[in-house]
């Protein structure tokens, strides 16, 4: 008897470990997945592909790693970049989630089919405002347009009414963009949506003879800050996060926002998806939710990206202008056409 106990003890050992072995070997286990989820336990690895700001997901990943146990590998790139990578590789793609800093990148995998529903409770975190009508991806920050200008050249009542105005002759020479940037085309993907394919050829018909163009945002502030230019069409976190540091690129400079609807107004949303060719699809999802979640959004609170924070009711820093303030217009971020910005753009002699 004694003997036929072992025995059976070891049969059941043995069966123990194989179902184990067979748990840890499928890296596309819904439960491995679903356990992490759950309870925090480790689920393997996912793959990110990121065009956010490298320290922001960096401070997300940590996080999340340090609460999961899921390991996070992180391929870098600009939105458009990563974009066409992923809709090039198609269901072939390595990656499992996708992260941008604007929304066009967004809409066109999601265009492309490549992107698997949100979870609901992912969903639910984030308010209808910040993220598509769709719900195949969600929004994780957000990023106001201003216009920063030297307060030494142009008194408040000489502000632009609107960002149409910047087309007009008195700004000639007086404005700077980076048109070459993801941001500032997502600004124009907003303008074609809201106002349409004529106005936005005239905008930028006006932005060709009116702007001096800038590599990327940060230059182009330097630039207003410097005197070289009155003022220039960015986003509110380069001054704040100059401001944050020694203020050397931004002290001359005061933001401007244009409020009342106003394309000018648009608040970019910063997207996330999971990918449905996803190895490790429950800690893809996992991952979403928890960046969209209270710890999450903390990061965006507390941390130095001062980019507003969109989900779980976490209020964004509280030195930024709050984003009930800005009164944006509502622009459905699924709906933003980069290809066709593009094509405007060129046809501007912008690109």
């Amino acid at each position: 008897m004694k003997i036929r106990t072992n025995a059976l003890a070891g049969i059941a050992l043995a069966a123990t470990a194989a179902l184990g072995l067979a748990a840890c070997g499928s890296g596309s286990s819904a439960t491995a997945g679903s356990s992490a989820a759950d309870n925090g336990s480790s689920a393997g690895e996912i793959t990110v592909y990121n065009a956010q700001h490298e320290s922001l997901t960096k401070e997300w990943i940590d996080a999340f790693t340090a609460e999961t146990g899921i390991k996070v590998t992180v391929r870098q790139g600009d939105d458009t970049e990563m974009s066409n990578q992923i809709v090039q590789e198609g269901q072939a793609s390595p990656a499992d989630v996708f992260l941008t800093e604007n929304s066009p990148a967004m809409a066109q995998v999601e265009n492309a089919g490549l992107f698997a529903d949100v979870d609901k409770a992912t969903v639910d975190q984030v308010p209808a405002e910040f993220r598509p009508s769709t719900n195949k991806w969600t929004g994780i920050a957000a990023r106001s347009t201003v216009l920063v200008y030297d307060k030494n050249k142009i008194s408040a009542d000489k502000l632009p009414k609107s960002m149409l105005d910047l087309a007009n002759p008195e700004w000639k020479g007086k404005w700077a963009a980076s048109p070459s940037g993801a941001d500032f085309q997502a600004i124009v993907s907003a303008l074609l949506e809201l106002k349409g394919e004529a106005a936005t050829e005239a905008w930028l018909k006006g932005m060709k003879e009116n702007s001096k163009p800038y590599k990327g945002n940060s230059t182009a502030m330097k630039a207003v800050n410097a005197g070289e230019v009155d003022s220039a069409l960015i986003y509110h976190y380069y001054y704040y996060g100059d401001q944050a540091k020694t203020g050397e690129n931004s002290n001359n400079v005061t933001p401007f926002y244009f409020k009342n609807q106003d394309p000018g107004a648009f608040v970019s949303i910063s997207g996330g998806g999971v990918l449905k060719s996803s190895k490790n699809a429950a800690a893809a999802q996992s991952f979403l939710k928890f960046i969209t979640g209270k710890k999450g959004q903390e990061v965006l609170q507390k941390g130095t990206s001062f980019e507003y924070a969109v989900g779980s009711d976490v209020p964004s820093n509280d030195k930024l202008v709050p984003l009930k303030e800005l009164q944006a217009p509502t622009v459905d971020p699924a709906k933003l056409n980069s290809a066709k910005v593009t094509e405007l753009m060129t046809q501007a002699g912008l690109l």
